[in-house]
This record gives C-alpha cells, sequence and structure tokens, in this order.
C-alpha cells in the first residue's frame, strides 16, 4: 500500500507497548518484513468534529459503526503540497478508508466552503458526510511513525507510532508539528493492518513479550484526557 492509494479495505489491530517489548519485537519483525521506502516519517492530521464533539463521543462508546473525517499530510506541508482528505468508516471490526487528495490551499477551501473541481465518488461521500454533520476543525494530532510492509503479502503492514502529540488551536497543517504529547516518553502504538488472520510468528512473538491488544483512538485518548484532566472550553475553531 502506497501514501497515494485512495480506497482502503481491512482489519486494524492496535497493541500499546513500552521501548524494551517495542526493540524486541522489531528485531523479530526485521526478520520477516521491511521498513517501508518512507523509513521514519511524521504524519499529521486535523480531525473535523461537531461543536460538541458528537463524533468522538460516539465513537468511545463503541457503536458497530462510527465514521470521522480528518486532513492527513506526510510530512509538514507548505500551502502548495498535496494533502489527503480522509473519511474513515469502521463497521463491525472491518476499517474502510477513502481520500482524495488535492493541494493544501484548496483542501482549506473545500472544507471551509464545499468548493473543489474534484467529481470523483469519493468526493460526493465526502460531500454528503460535511453536510450531515456540518464539521468543524477541533483538533491536530501528529507523530512520527516507521512501517513494514510484507513482500510476500501486500495487504498486511504494521505501522508503530510514537511521541503523538496534540494542540487544540493553530489548526493549521503548515505551522508545525508542536504539541502536548499524549504519552509518556518511551511508549510505541503498534498497528497491524491485515485482511485475514495474523501471522503466526507474529502471534508467538506477541504471547511472548507479553503484548497484548487493546482499544485506542488517538483522537479519543487525548478528548478522554482532556475531560478527565478537567480540560478546558473547547471553542469553535474556523480556518
Amino acid at each position: 500500500m502506497t501514501k497515494d492509494q485512495t480506497v482502503f479495505k481491512r482489519y486494524e489491530k492496535k497493541y500499546l507497548m513500552t521501548e524494551e517489548q517495542y526493540q524486541k519485537l522489531t528485531a523479530v519483525i526485521a526478520t520477516h518484513m521491511k521498513v517501508d521506502k518512507y523509513g521514519k516519517h511524521t504524519i499529521c492530521n486535523i480531525y473535523f468534529d461537531t461543536p460538541d464533539f458528537y463524533l468522538i463521543r460516539r465513537s468511545i462508546d463503541k457503536p458497530l459503526y462510527k465514521e470521522k473525517l480528518r486532513l492527513r499530510s506526510y510530512g509538514i506541508p507548505t500551502k502548495d503540497s498535496n494533502v489527503f482528505v480522509e473519511l474513515k468508516k469502521k463497521y463491525k471490526g472491518v476499517v474502510y478508508k477513502r481520500r482524495i487528495t488535492m493541494p493544501l490551499k484548496d483542501a482549506y477551501k473545500y472544507l471551509a466552503q464545499g468548493i473543489t473541481t474534484d467529481t470523483s465518488q469519493i468526493k460526493k461521500e465526502i460531500d454528503y458526510f460535511m453536510s450531515y454533520y456540518l464539521p468543524i476543525p477541533k483538533m491536530y494530532i501528529a507523530y512520527d511513525r516507521i512501517a513494514y510492509f510484507c513482500e510476500s503479502d501486500p495487504n498486511f503492514r504494521i505501522t508503530f507510532d510514537s511521541d503523538i502529540r496534540y494542540r487544540e488551536d493553530d489548526l493549521y497543517l503548515e505551522n508545525g508539528d508542536h504539541g502536548e504529547y499524549l504519552l509518556e516518553k518511551g511508549y510505541h502504538l503498534m498497528e497491524l493492518k491485515i485482511a485475514g488472520a495474523i501471522p503466526l510468528w507474529l502471534t508467538h512473538e506477541m504471547t511472548e513479550l507479553k503484548i497484548y491488544p487493546t482499544s485506542f483512538s488517538k483522537y479519543g485518548n487525548i478528548f478522554k484526557k482532556q475531560f478527565t484532566n478537567g480540560g478546558n472550553h473547547y471553542v469553535r475553531k474556523y480556518f
């Protein structure tokens, strides 16, 4: 899978681990898989939600069906860099991701005013989401990622995200990846992106290292952290 892929259908399993577990597991993974051509890179996102955070509150309740919208870039973009407008849905554990790409300045115009020359089916689906929820930019989230791929199975990937950081203001991708950290230093979030079963060699190694699956949403955990800690009043943001 590449960053330019526009349609995904897969299962995503998440695991939170310590630095020691990460080092031991990646040593084994490296004997079966390869780091993709991008190496360690930063992924930057702006998550959209309703003014009262309906989408993430519903997601936390773990319904059979949920969906979210985000604006994503690989690295810190300029206004002319291509970025992705992504609609992500999950139904009965299966993840469906659909996205369109355009320059950042055009993405801002599209998401704020609905203006774009894109006429694709995916764009129509995003239009429907926008008209139904009327979402606005609510959270910036960035993290550093290393991804592994399997040459014999293109549908199997493993990603490791670290230094997850966020901010509730300055919601512009071009303004850098600064923010408050979600987790303590040394923790890594692993995601298995699979079409079928997890390979036995990986299942065995995770069992040996006591690495267990977890329900972990970056946006969801940030939302819960803010309110658990007293948080602040969320202010409606506009581009």
